[in-house]
C-alpha cells in the first residue's frame, strides 16, 4: 500500500502521537549501556570462553532493531573468546509462522545471519519442546528444548504497549515466545473472565501489576536460567533510541517505564471520528497486528462513532482459522464459543468484533471485501471519499502510529 497522505481540516481534527523526536543511538553509546548494566555483571562477565549461547530474539512481526543490538553482542562475544559456532539465534514465534530465510538476514543482518546457527520454534511439535513443570496455578510450562541445551541463554527484544500483556518483549520472548501451543492457551485465557465475558481486571496495555496474564508469563519464564537481556526502544523508523540491558526482569521494567512515560497521551473528552494508522510494517503485517491499532482508537473514540483504520495486512489474516470465529455472529456468541473451546486467536477475533459491534470501522486494506465485512467492518478503496462521507460527523482525531501510543481519554 506504501505511504497514505491524508488531507484533513486542522480544526476539526487533532493529531494524537505525531512521532517522537527520539534519535537513533549509534553503535558506541550502545555499548556504553552493555557496558554498565542494570543489575548484573556486563555480559563479558557472565560468559565465558567455550561456553554457549542462545539469544532469543523476535520474529518479524516485531520491531526491535534487533540486527544492531546482534550485531553488536556477538561481536563482544567473539572478541571476548566465544566462537561463532557456539552461538545460535532462536526466533520467538509462539503460534506464529515460521520466519524466511529472507527476514532471518533482515532480522539478525546478513552478515551475523552467515556465521551463527539460526533456530526455528515450533508450538505444535512436542519432539522440540521440554516440560519445565507447571506455574503455581497448574498451568503446564513447556518450552522449547534448546533452552535446555545451552550454557547462557540471552533474551533480545523490544519494548512496546500490548493489549492485554502490558508491554511486549522481556517474559515474553520466553513465554508465549518459545511455548508450547497448550502452555501459550493456558496463559492467554487468562486476559478473558468467563463470568463475565468480558476482558479480566487489570488486563490491558500498559498495565504489570495485578495482570494475571504477565504474571502468568513471568513465572513460566522464571523457569529458565535467563543470563542477560537486552530491551530497545525504537524511533519511528525502527532504530534504537534507547536500551536497557542486564538483569532479565529489571532491565524489562526500566525500559516499560521509561516506554509508557514517553508514549502515554491524555485527552479530554473521545471524539465521533477517528483516523488510526498501524504505523506500517510491520504493525499491519497482518489483521492480528493490525488490530492492536483498532484498540488504540477505541480508547479515544465515542460509542457510535466512526474508525477509519489504513492497515494494508500484506500476509492476509495471520491464521488460517481466524475467519471462522466470526461464525459464531454477536460479540457475545463469541465469547460463549471461547468459553467451550479456547483459542489464542480465537480472543483476538473476540475483542475485535467488541469493538466493531460498537463502532462503525472501515477499512482502507488489501484484505478481501468479504472477509473484512465478515469481521464486521467496511472495506474502503480512498480516504478522500471517506473524509467526504464523515465530514458532519463533528470532532475528529488522527493516529498516526496506532498502537505505539497508549490513548487515555479523560
Amino acid at each position: 500500500m506504501g505511504t497514505v497522505q491524508i488531507a484533513f481540516d486542522g480544526d476539526r481534527f487533532e493529531i494524537l502521537g505525531a512521532g517522537t523526536q527520539w534519535q537513533p543511538m549509534s553503535d558506541i553509546e550502545i555499548g556504553r549501556r552493555f557496558d554498565h548494566p542494570i543489575d548484573s555483571p556486563p555480559i563479558e562477565d557472565i560468559v565465558s570462553p567455550g561456553e554457549t549461547v542462545l539469544l532469543v530474539v523476535p520474529d518479524a512481526t516485531r520491531q526491535t532493531a534487533t540486527g544492531q543490538i546482534v550485531n553488536l553482542l556477538v561481536r563482544r562475544l567473539i572478541a571476548n573468546g566465544t566462537a561463532p559456532n557456539e552461538i545460535a539465534a532462536i526466533f520467538a514465534t509462539g503460534i506464529h509462522r515460521p520466519v524466511s530465510a529472507n527476514e532471518i538476514s533482515e532480522i539478525l543482518t546478513p552478515f551475523i545471519a552467515q556465521r551463527i546457527r539460526s533456530i526455528q520454534h515450533d508450538a505444535h511439535n512436542p519432539v522440540k519442546l521440554f516440560s519445565f513443570g507447571q506455574t503455581a496455578n497448574g498451568i503446564p510450562v513447556d518450552l522449547n528444548w534448546a533452552l535446555t541445551e545451552f550454557d547462557h541463554v540471552v533474551l533480545v527484544g523490544g519494548v512496546t504497549f500490548h493489549y492485554f500483556a502490558g508491554f511486549t518483549g522481556g517474559r515474553k520472548l520466553i513465554c508465549p515466545g518459545l511455548a508450547s501451543k497448550r502452555t501459550i492457551t493456558a496463559t492467554h485465557q487468562l486476559a478473558f473472565d468467563r463470568a463475565s465475558l468480558n476482558r479480566r481486571n487489570g488486563v490491558g496495555p500498559g498495565l504489570l501489576t495485578d495482570n494475571a496474564v504477565h504474571e502468568a508469563f513471568v513465572e513460566a519464564a522464571s523457569k529458565v536460567n535467563v543470563s542477560f537481556a537486552v530491551n530497545t526502544i525504537v524511533t519511528d523508523s525502527g532504530s534504537a533510541a534507547d536500551v536497557y540491558c542486564g538483569d532479565w526482569i529489571t532491565s524489562h521494567t526500566a525500559a516499560c517505564e521509561r516506554y509508557a512515560a514517553e508514549r502515554t497521551i491524555a485527552v479530554d473528552r473521545k471524539r465521533e471520528l477517528v483516523i488510526v494508522s498501524c504505523g506500517g510494517t510491520p504493525h499491519d503485517i497482518n489483521m492480528i497486528q493490525a488490530h492492536k491499532a483498532l484498540e488504540a482508537a477505541a480508547a479515544v473514540c465515542a460509542d457510535g462513532g466512526t474508525i477509519l483504520l489504513i492497515a494494508d495486512c500484506r500476509d492476509g489474516l495471520g491464521r488460517d482459522d481466524f475467519l471462522s470465529w466470526f461464525d459464531a455472529g454477536d460479540v457475545n456468541e463469541i465469547a460463549k464459543k471461547l468459553c467451550e473451546n479456547y483459542a489464542v486467536n480465537g480472543q483476538t477475533a473476540w475483542s475485535l468484533k467488541s469493538k466493531t459491534d460498537r463502532f462503525d470501522v472501515r477499512m482502507l486494506t488489501s484484505l478481501d471485501a468479504v472477509a473484512v465485512k465478515k469481521m464486521g467492518m467496511t472495506k474502503i478503496d480512498d480516504l478522500e471519499s471517506e473524509m467526504r462521507r464523515t465530514s458532519g460527523h463533528g470532532l475528529g482525531y488522527v493516529l498516526p502510529f496506532g498502537a505505539k501510543y497508549l490513548y487515555q481519554a479523560e
